[in-house]
């Protein structure tokens, strides 16, 4: 079977600076009937390992290191019988917040390519959000079809990038917090998400998918509002 993209949506919290919110989390995994590499694993592992459905876990990969995404990461692993974390260095800090005695199984680097069921997903370093947020672009190869905000005509394997909180519908993460940089997450998007393709689908890490094509006229608004 061909590859594809399984999601699932999981809820909790997200806390940083003092503060808590209640968020709801995408998770995103990625190959075919035999194997996968699960983006993000959120909140629930018992949700995780139900999508996983009995697949063999390459790799859990974490587009950043918000503790949102990250806090059930161990027990998702252990329930998942130990596949490696993979989370960009540049995250280090927020990691050691949730995990201060253990550290990531392995480095994520700008350029390097993860391969599950024949597809290949090329990391891409988008700092501004966090310092280490990583986004996953993948040419062709995957079934997007029947994901939430993916329209009839975006279906058939279209070029696909997993975004974590880097891009949404609408705009750019939030750069509000520690960590994070208004300017520098306007320079990631310009510069290294707006030079793919205009048909590429938008897997976010919150909310529906969206393509580069709708968000990029928008560019000048975002930075003009400054949030």
């Amino acid at each position: 079977m061909s590859a594809r993209i399984d999601h699932v949506v999981t809820s909790g919290t997200f806390s940083l600076d003092g503060g808590t919110w209640e968020v709801d989390n995408n998770v995103w995994i990625v190959g075919d009937d035999r194997e996968v590499i699960v983006f993000d694993p959120a909140h629930s592992p018992e949700a995780v390992v139900e999508a996983v459905a009995g697949r063999t876990v390459q790799a859990i990969v974490l587009t950043h290191g918000h503790d949102d995404h990250i806090r059930a990461v161990r027990d998702t692993q252990d329930a998942l019988g130990g596949p490696p974390v993979l989370l960009n260095p540049e995250d280090r800090v927020l990691w050691d917040m949730v995990y201060p005695d253990s550290e990531p199984d392995a480095p994520l680097a700008d350029g390097q390519e993860l391969t599950v069921a024949g597809v290949t997903l090329r990391a891409i370093h988008t700092p501004g959000h966090s310092p280490g947020s990583t986004c996953f672009f993948a040419r062709s190869g995957l079934s997007v079809a029947g994901l939430p905000g993916v329209s009839e005509s975006d279906a058939a394997e279209a070029p696909v990038l997993i975004s974590g909180d880097t891009l949404f519908q609408g705009g750019p993460g939030a750069t509000g917090r520690s960590y994070s940089s208004f300017d520098t997450i306007i320079e990631s998007i310009s510069s290294k998400l707006f030079a793919l393709p205009e048909e590429t689908v938008v897997l976010t890490g919150h909310g529906d998918a969206t393509r580069i094509g709708d968000e990029k006229p928008h560019l000048q608004e975002w930075i003009d509002r400054g949030e």
